[in-house]
């Protein structure tokens, strides 16, 4: 076994017992970074003023410059109850349908996610605004809860997505070509909960009430007008199409994006300095935690170029003799393991440097790989013990944590089944940016 691969592992295992332990990723990420590549360097010196410039980079480059307007943008749209509005019209326009509460909350998600990016503030909105209406009407908590935690991840997928942005950054790929593949993956994922939903209702009609009237036309239509349908549209079209369309870089459309939200909450009388100085705080936090974990994970990825762990992977799973889905089927059981006890952001960051060396070799495109990494790190938001998702609505809600993640259970076989259709069809993630960015 060579000196990389025996310090490698040994890292890998150190970076495992110091989280267990309960130290932050970010520190983990640094100390065994920093001991590992002293071994493969044989100098403390060396290494430090290698990962040095990792951390420099990290925290002055352009890119990472992305994250925080984007975040601001959500932060603002959540503070000023935006969201709030965008449900109720929702529910107007879909509540006479069977569980069309339920089905509202995963387009409600879905949309909110693309004015935020943040599956946390996604939870948290739609728990205070999804879940009172759906007590109201007399669907079961296990229904309730898990649609609302699974639909919150849809904001991990549907652009400006943090989770795409990150992958950027780290994987070295255009986060606007990312963050198109991202679109039709998300739509894909939002129609499979909702055929997850169709399905456990006509399993067991009890979990949701009878159809609610139809509404007139004329009241639908209000409830557009009143709920910033057309308004957040606009903003994400102007936004997203134009950084698209080359008129500005990623990091000017998430300006763009909050000067448009900052009009449409006071086109709609929601701003006032208050909330912009908690968005504007929030932000701050947000955006430091992601710089942070960010600097360590360059660290850590500089640490594995040394070792040489990625490329000896890629060079073992280009020699086997096996299918692709059965490679791919392995690495979504490795992400689901790993995604109960590790955060998605972390995981990303993690394993990013470790994986899409092996992807590749497949042939499969990075692309492919960011899109199918958010997808599978996306169960880990549902599942025990970490199910970072389920905590934020079972802490909103107050629904008992046992309940949430009962209720998540049926949309871990949606997620599923998308790593299965993706895998057969690697087109829902590469289709779009090669028709829109050639």
């Amino acid at each position: 076994m060579s000196l990389g691969l025996t310090v490698g592992l040994i890292t890998i295992a150190a970076f495992f017992v110091l989280l267990f332990m309960g130290v932050s990723v970010t520190v983990s990420m640094m100390i065994c970074s920093v001991v590992g590549t002293s071994f493969l360097l044989g100098s403390p010196i060396s290494a430090l003023n290698v990962l040095s410039d990792g951390v420099h980079n990290s925290f002055t480059s352009y890119v990472t410059s992305v994250a925080p307007m984007f975040i601001l943008m959500g932060e603002l749209a959540s503070e000023s109850k935006i969201g709030s509005d965008l449900f109720d019209c929702m529910q107007k326009l879909t509540g006479h349908r069977k569980a069309g509460l339920a089905n509202a909350c995963q387009v409600g998600c879905a949309i909110f996610g693309a004015i935020c990016g943040s599956t946390t503030a996604t939870g948290a909105m739609m728990s205070r605004v999804a879940y009172p209406q759906m007590k109201r009407y007399h669907y079961s908590d296990e229904l309730s809860t898990g649609c609302i935690a699974s639909g919150a991840c849809l904001a991990a997928l549907i652009p400006p997505s943090l989770h795409l942005i990150t992958y950027g950054i780290v994987a070295e790929e255009s986060i606007s070509r990312l963050l198109l593949a991202g679109i039709i993956t998300g739509i894909v994922l939002m129609l499979l909960f909702i055929i997850t939903i169709k399905i456990w209702t006509l399993i067991n009609p009890s979990v949701a009430p009878e159809k609610q009237a139809k509404l007139p036309l004329k009241e639908r239509f209000q409830a557009i007008r009143h709920g910033g349908l057309i308004e957040i549209a606009l903003v994400f079209i102007v936004a997203m199409g134009g950084m698209f369309a080359g008129w500005f870089t990623p990091t000017e459309a998430g300006s763009v994006g909050f000067f448009g939200m900052l009009l449409v909450s006071i086109i709609f009388k929601r701003f006032t300095f208050p909330v912009l100085k908690k968005a504007v705080v929030n932000t701050m936090v947000m955006s430091g935690m992601i710089y942070c974990l960010i600097a360590g994970a360059s660290c850590f990825g500089k640490f594995f170029t040394l070792s040489r762990i990625p490329s000896m992977l890629g060079n073992l799973v280009a020699n086997l003799n096996v299918p692709t889905v059965v490679i791919v089927l392995a690495l979504t059981l490795i992400y689901l393991v790993m995604g109960c006890f590790i955060e998605a952001v972390p995981i990303i960051l993690l394993t990013t440097p470790v994986f899409l060396p092996v992807v590749t070799s497949i042939g499969l495109s990075p692309l492919w790989f960011g899109c199918y990494l958010v997808v599978v790190v996306g169960m880990g938001g549902v599942t025990p013990p970490v199910g970072l998702s389920c905590y934020v609505v079972s802490g909103t809600t107050g629904v008992k944590l046992q309940t949430a993640f009962k209720g998540a259970i049926p949309f871990l076989l949606a997620y599923i089944a998308m790593t299965v259709l993706m895998t057969l069809v690697p087109g829902i993630a590469t289709w779009l940016p090669s028709v829109i960015m050639k």
